[in-house]
């Protein structure tokens, strides 16, 4: 159980699912996970994405935090208006909000995230 649990996160870190893990421009990687409070596990993970990428629109069943450390991308809530990224830029999104992030410019994006997620549902998935 907990090796499919570690799979999935593995599978599923920055937005992630089937359909975005189509997309090779971005690189996702796991750096720290911590199974608290009770029920909920913390997952930390840095994702680079290639100049002309994007995450995909995806959504979280939990809150997401992050902070820019290279490059340059806009940022797309639903209900929001877009925000252009820059390093040293953090964000939050809260659970379930369908978003995406498109870098800009020709240098791409390198970005650390955490997510607080119920351990029960997958870290991401794909929004229509």
């Amino acid at each position: 159980m907990m090796k499919k649990m570690i799979f999935g996160l593995s599978l599923a870190v920055l937005g992630l699912g089937a359909a975005l893990a189509q997309q090779p421009a971005i690189k996702r990687t796991l750096l720290n996970k911590t199974d608290f409070p009770d029920g909920y596990t913390i997952v930390q993970a840095m994702a680079e994405v290639a100049a002309g990428g994007a995450a995909g629109r995806h959504t979280h069943p939990g809150v997401e935090t992050a902070y820019i450390l290279e490059g340059e991308a806009d940022l797309i809530v639903e209900g929001q208006p877009d925000r252009r990224l820059k390093p040293g830029d953090s964000f939050q999104i809260p659970a379930g909000v369908v978003h995406d992030a498109k870098v800009h410019g020709d240098k791409g994006l390198k970005v650390l995230g955490v997510y607080v997620v119920d351990k029960t549902k997958p870290l991401a998935s794909p929004a229509p």
